[in-house]
C-alpha cells in the first residue's frame, strides 16, 4: 500500500484498517518499551555500584515516571502540529539513553538520564495511538490491542533482555545494543515519515473543556480503583509470591507470567469491543479480573499458574477498550485523550503503589492484594455512566 501523503485521507482509506501501518508503529512500541523496561531489573546492579540507599533507588525510577504530567500538553501540540517525528525518534532516544545508564558514574547524572529517558517515554505514547487512530479506520479497538499488545510483549522481553546483556557485556558495555533502537527509529521514517497524528479539525482548550469535563469524572471512577489491581500486581507481585513461601525463581516467574497472559489480553479486548461494545468489554475485564484476584488469593501450588494467566489476560485487556473510549469519545483531539490517560495513569499508579505499601507493611502484602481486588470492584458499576460512545 502506498504511503499517504500528509494532507488529507480519501473517505475510502479512512475506513480501512491499514494493517502494515499499524504494524509498523506496534513494532516501534514493542523495541521501544523493551528498552524503557531495562530500569527495573537494572536497579539491584545499580544500588551495588552507586552504593544508594533504597530510598535512592526508588526515587530513581520516579524521575523516569515525572514527565508524564507533560503528556496532555504533548498531546494538545501533536493534535495541531503533526508530532509524528516524536514517535519516529523516540526508540533511538530511549534505547540511546537507557544503554547508557552503566556509563552514569554519579546519582545525580542517572536520574537525569532516567528523567530525560520519561520525556522520551512521553513524547512516544502520547501521539503514537493517535496515529494508530487514524490508520484504524472503523476498527479502532483492534488498533489500540495491537498496538497495547506490542507495548507488553516489549515490557514482558524487556527484563529479560537487560539481564542478558549485562550478563554478556557487563553494565558498564551494555551501550552496545543501543543500535536496535536507531534502526527501529529508521524503519519508523521511511514507513511514517507521511503520516500525520494532528486532526484536521483543530480545537483550543476551551473548546475541548465540556467534552473534558463529560469523560473524565467517570474515567477517573474507572481507572483509580481499578490501577490498585493492577500495581498491587506489577510492583508487588514478586514480593507477595516469596512472603507466601514460593521459590526466587517461581516469584521472579510470576511478574513474566501475568506479563505474557497480558499480551494475549491486551490483544484480543479491543477487537472484541469493535463487534460487542465498549461497555461490555469493560464490565467483562473489570468483574473478573477482581474476582480472579480474591481465587488467586485463596489458592496454591501448581494452580497458581493457570489462575495467573487468566487473572493477567483479564487484568490488563481494560487498556486498549480504554484507548479506544477516549479516542472515540474525543476524535479531534486525540492525542490530548491520549495524554490526559496517561497522565492519570500517572497519579494514580503512584498513589497506588504509596499506599498499597502502607497498607502492607501495617497489615501484610495478603490484605494489601485483597483489599486491591475489593477496591477494583468500584469500577464496574462506574461505567455504565461513561458518555455515549460514537459508533
Amino acid at each position: 500500500m502506498a504511503i499517504e501523503t500528509e494532507a488529507a485521507l480519501t473517505t475510502e482509506e479512512e475506513e480501512e484498517f491499514q494493517t502494515e501501518q499499524v504494524l509498523t508503529i506496534v513494532g516501534g512500541h514493542f523495541v521501544h518499551d523493551t528498552y524503557s523496561a531495562f530500569a527495573a531489573p537494572l536497579l539491584p546492579l545499580i544500588i551495588e555500584r552507586l552504593s544508594l540507599s533504597l530510598a535512592q533507588a526508588g526515587g530513581l525510577l520516579s524521575f523516569m515516571q515525572l514527565p508524564a504530567i507533560l503528556s496532555p500538553f504533548i498531546g494538545y501540540l501533536a493534535d495541531r502540529v503533526s508530532l509524528r517525528y516524536f514517535v519516529i525518534l523516540a526508540p533511538a532516544i530511549t534505547a540511546t539513553l537507557m544503554s547508557s545508564i552503566g556509563l552514569a558514574s554519579n546519582y545525580v547524572t542517572l536520574a537525569l538520564l532516567l528523567f530525560t529517558t520519561g520525556i522520551s517515554v512521553a513524547m512516544f505514547h502520547a501521539p503514537a495511538p493517535a496515529m494508530i487512530g487514524r490508520i484504524s479506520g472503523t476498527q479502532l479497538g483492534k488498533g489500540m490491542s495491537f498496538f497495547m499488545a506490542g507495548g507488553e510483549l516489549g515490557r514482558t522481553v524487556g527484563p529479560l533482555v537487560a539481564v542478558w546483556v549485562v550478563s554478556t557485556f557487563t553494565l558498564e558495555g551494555s551501550y552496545r545494543i543501543m543500535v536496535v533502537g536507531w534502526v527501529a527509529s529508521l524503519i519508523l521514517y521511511w514507513r511514517l515519515r507521511n503520516i500525520t497524528a494532528r486532526s484536521h479539525k483543530r480545537q483550543d482548550f476551551r473548546e475541548m473543556l465540556p467534552g473534558i469535563r463529560r469523560l473524565l469524572i467517570p474515567l477517573l471512577g474507572i481507572v483509580v480503583p481499578r490501577q490498585f489491581l493492577t500495581t498491587a500486581l506489577s510492583v508487588f507481585l514478586p514480593t507477595f509470591m516469596r512472603l507466601e513461601g514460593a521459590s526466587l525463581g517461581m516469584a521472579a516467574a510470576s511478574l513474566t507470567i501475568w506479563e505474557l497472559a497480558g499480551v494475549g489480553g491486551a490483544l484480543v479486548s479491543g477487537t472484541l469491543s469493535d463487534r460487542l461494545g465498549r461497555k461490555t468489554v469493560l464490565l467483562a475485564g473489570l468483574s473478573s479480573s477482581a474476582i480472579l484476584m480474591l481465587v488467586f488469593l485463596g489458592v496454591s501450588g501448581w494452580l497458581l499458574v493457570p489462575v495467573l494467566l487468566v487473572l493477567g489476560f483479564t487484568a490488563l485487556s481494560v487498556t486498549p477498550v480504554l484507548l479506544a473510549v477516549v479516542q472515540e469519545y474525543m476524535p479531534n483531539n486525540r492525542a490530548v485523550a491520549n495524554g490526559l490517560f496517561l497522565l492519570f495513569g500517572f497519579v494514580t499508579r503512584s498513589l497506588a503503589a504509596f499506599l498499597l505499601g502502607v497498607l502492607g507493611d501495617m497489615f501484610g502484602l495478603h490484605s494489601a492484594f485483597f483489599w486491591s481486588a475489593m477496591i477494583a470492584l468500584i469500577a464496574i458499576p462506574v461505567v455504565i455512566f461513561l458518555p455515549q460512545l460514537e459508533q
